[in-house]
């Protein structure tokens, strides 16, 4: 199945939050409230960061799609963009600077090992943040140069993500 297929195929059964890896759909298990809140918290932490920074983007909560390949699309927990602002109607970020995944049980696996060699494709993907909300970590990989990436654990004190100029603290990504 193609990205296009797939994005057809979600609004006309209205499914619940999904990725299509390699043309094939694979649906997300429910989510704990933890993985929720953590979602929020992040999009909300974001959001902040990035009016206290005074910049030009816009932080997504989940169900927005980034297409990775024309057969590859994932919906990432929470993301930022930069740049003019999407119309209201659009199903796709075609540009994120950051994409946010929330470990889950049923996630960890694609989100560490697919996720991340997918995001990467996507040129304009500066960060990669993984949380966990159980241990409070952030997984923070950057693009790098060439291709080599780079991986920080942090769990306290502030993160900056730059570009865009963002600095937020740990904490309000868990709160």
């Amino acid at each position: 199945m193609s990205v296009d297929d797939y994005i057809a195929w979600s609004l006309a059964n209205g499914c619940p939050r999904s990725d299509l890896i390699e043309g094939v759909i694979v649906m997300q298990a429910a989510q704990r409230l933890e993985h929720i809140q953590a979602k929020l918290a992040a999009a909300l932490a974001l959001r902040q960061a990035i009016g206290a920074a005074g910049l030009a983007c816009f932080a997504v909560g989940d169900g927005a799609t980034v297409r990775i390949s024309d057969n590859t699309a994932f919906e990432p927990d929470a993301l930022v963009y930069c740049g003019e602002k999407l119309p209201g109607r659009s199903l796709e970020v075609p540009s994120p600077v950051i994409v946010v995944e929330v470990l889950s049980p049923d996630s960890e696996k694609r989100d560490m090992r697919d996720k991340l060699a997918g995001y990467f494709l996507v040129p304009s993907v500066e960060h990669y943040l993984i949380l966990d909300p159980e241990d409070r970590l952030v997984i923070h990989h950057t693009r790098g140069t060439g291709d080599v990436r780079g991986t920080r654990l942090v769990r306290d004190g502030e993160l900056r993500l730059d570009p865009p100029g963002l600095t937020l603290p740990v904490a309000a990504l868990f709160n």
